[in-house]
């Protein structure tokens, strides 16, 4: 396959490193400083699924589509934040003599709405969704490591893409480390992870400490309930399902399972806190509210969070 990764962060770079060790064509599009290390010294991927190393070279890397050596590629992974998905797209759709009128975009970013922003540029049936569980820290600019992960990457279409176009790259993916299958349920896996997402990210970054240290004090337990009572009950107003019938049904295997699995993990909002960035706040619980709002409901939870987040992001930028 020929495989564009747009976004060379700890995400694009790892999900990069599987494909590159499958033996596929990767070329990867990121910020200057990255592409520059990256065509120095190649990339390098550590942690629990083990070291895998891509010489300089063995791989494009550019600092814009308009450098890159032009498809038509098979697949363009969308591995940018999620603020970033109307600009992403826009860049995409007006090079898209660059990538190839049949590619399939796969979008692996956090929160809910991106699907449409780039819907708005392509074809529904060439847009796929990713859901990722899987914790990326990145060290240096070509350099991730993964920390923690609780399931297998799944792949799949909100839209009722066709989904055997899949099986190259989740196989691609697997054979290079990282567990990763193709699934119907997309839309089911998407809602599971903003009911994980929005009840750990916001509430480690404000309080800079990992998962494991929220479900162990009573007080953030509480707190972590309700935002998963009212981002369930959002859910259910919008028409959206996810795999669980009720909130204490997900709560449940959150606490018996998926934070467990990942009890040691640093939310990426923390990470970007720490590094002076922008957050992805806007995707998670503040696409909550704006649900809640268009369906008159209130979340007051989420309100708290989101707010105190903004406050952070605000004072950082001063």
């Amino acid at each position: 396959m020929r495989v564009l990764i747009y976004g060379g962060g700890a995400v694009g770079l790892g999900i990069a490193s599987c494909l590159i060790r499958s033996g596929n064509r990767v070329e990867i599009v990121a910020r200057a400083q990255t592409v520059a290390v990256l065509q120095r010294e190649g990339l390098c991927r550590t942690g629990i699924f083990g070291r895998a190393d891509a010489e300089a070279g063995v791989f494009g890397c550019y600092a814009s589509l308009d450098q890159a050596a032009g498809g038509p590629y098979d697949f363009v992974l969308i591995c940018t934040k999620s603020f970033d998905s109307a600009s992403a797209a826009r860049d995409l759709a007006e090079r898209e003599d660059r990538i190839g009128g049949q590619a399939r975009l796969v979008l692996f970013q956090n929160g809910w709405g991106n699907a449409e922003a780039f819907c708005a540029h392509f074809a529904r049936h060439r847009v796929y969704n990713a859901r990722v569980i899987t914790g990326f820290r990145r060290q240096r600019p070509n350099e991730v490591e993964i920390t923690v992960h609780a399931d297998a990457i799944h792949i799949g279409s909100l839209f009722s893409g066709e989904l055997p176009v899949l099986d190259e790259l989740c196989r691609a993916i697997r054979d290079g480390g990282i567990p990763c299958e193709k699934t119907d349920a997309i839309e089911k896996d998407l809602w599971a992870k903003m009911l994980y997402n929005c009840a750990l990210n916001p509430l480690g970054a404000i309080l800079g400490v990992p998962y494991g240290a929220l479900a162990g004090q009573p007080a953030t337990k509480a707190l972590m309930n309700r935002i998963v009572e009212e981002v369930f009950a959002v859910m259910l107003a919008a028409g959206y399902r996810t795999h669980w019938q009720k909130a204490q049904e997900f709560l449940d295997v959150f606490y018996e399972r998926l934070v467990p699995d990942t009890a040691e993990h640093k939310s990426s909002m923390l990470q970007d806190i720490a590094a002076g960035k922008r957050t992805e706040i806007d995707a998670l619980n503040g696409a909550v509210i704006r649900l809640a709002d268009a369906h008159g409901l209130n979340v007051p939870y989420n309100h708290a969070v989101y707010n105190l987040i903004k406050f952070i992001e605000g004072s950082r930028s001063e």
